[in-house]
């Protein structure tokens, strides 16, 4: 049996740059090269870059180890503006990280395919593609963007979705194993829902507020279970048979150290099914279901 880390991958989207607080009082140059070190020595298998800044980017281009140990992907900038601006923006993330070509890249808005100018950004990103610039293309979604619809209209050969021990929407309505079956691979994010199953009951936010009591019992679930939130969190996005990879976000390299200790522990025996929150409106509230 392989390690559960072969299908773990991290994100850059909250790397502490970009006048971002230090962790531990040390340089966030330095914080962002120890957590891509440590990736590396962990055995980590894929690297979303996207940050949405080109210092960022720069950034992380300097202290990525080479040749990259893990599969790199980055996020296109806005679809909805033509070929012409999308593939400006790509070749310009790659020379900022310092990189020929990579892995993947992603349409970060869904929506955006459907404007105007989407069809040609799509068809600016797969002729990258033809051209080796990037292995694959992909598209991150909402529950909300009909998935199996984007996916039957474009063929992206990655989709990008969240799925949560509490948001388990687009598991349980078998939009995700459809779209595993069509050959597509699939990558959860937002696994830890913004860290709502981390916070106390009166610091839940206000969209979530009505789901407050459903997270309470949740987590009391999980203590019953002799476990714990990031245990069970990581445990319940890595049984998922529908993922080939699960992506995390990270902001120091002690919270991704313990990420990896909690993903090399056995899955916590818990009933999955009964965590699911079931309102769909309070999911959607303000960017929750990212």
């Amino acid at each position: 049996m392989s390690s559960p880390l072969a299908r773990l991958g991290f994100g850059a989207a909250q790397f502490p740059l970009d006048g971002a607080a230090p962790a531990r009082g040390r340089p966030p140059e330095a914080e962002v090269a120890e957590i891509m070190s440590l990736a590396a020595r962990s055995g980590l298998s894929v690297f979303d870059t996207t940050h949405g800044a080109p210092h960022a980017e720069q950034v992380i281009g300097e202290r990525m180890p080479r040749p990259a140990p893990y599969r790199v992907m980055v996020k296109t900038s806005r679809a909805d503006r033509g070929g012409d601006y999308i593939e400006d923006a790509a070749r310009a993330s790659l020379r900022r990280l310092g990189m020929r070509g990579a892995d993947a890249i992603v349409v970060q808005v869904a929506g955006d395919l459907m404007s105007p100018y989407g069809g040609d950004s799509w068809n600016r990103l797969c002729a990258l593609r033809d051209e080796g610039v990037f292995k694959k293309i992909g598209i991150s979604v909402f529950a909300s963007d009909d998935p199996v619809g984007l996916v039957k209209r474009f063929k992206p050969d990655i989709v990008q979705a969240p799925a949560s021990l509490l948001d388990q929407r687009l598991l349980a309505d078998g939009s995700l194993a459809r779209i595993a079956e069509m050959g597509i691979e699939v990558q959860l994010r937002s696994i830890f829902l913004q860290g709502l199953l981390f916070l106390p009951p009166d610091r839940v936010p206000g969209p979530m507020k009505n789901a407050a009591s459903m997270i309470s019992r949740v987590r009391r679930m999980i203590a019953e279970g002799r476990s714990d939130p990031l245990q069970a969190a990581l445990g319940f996005a890595l049984s998922r048979p529908e993922a080939s990879s699960v992506l995390v976000g990270v902001t120091s390299a002690a919270e991704l150290q313990a990420i990896i200790a909690a993903a090399n522990r056995p899955p916590p025996d818990l009933d999955w099914n009964e965590m699911a929150l079931a309102d769909a409106s309070a999911l959607d509230g303000k960017g929750y279901a990212a």
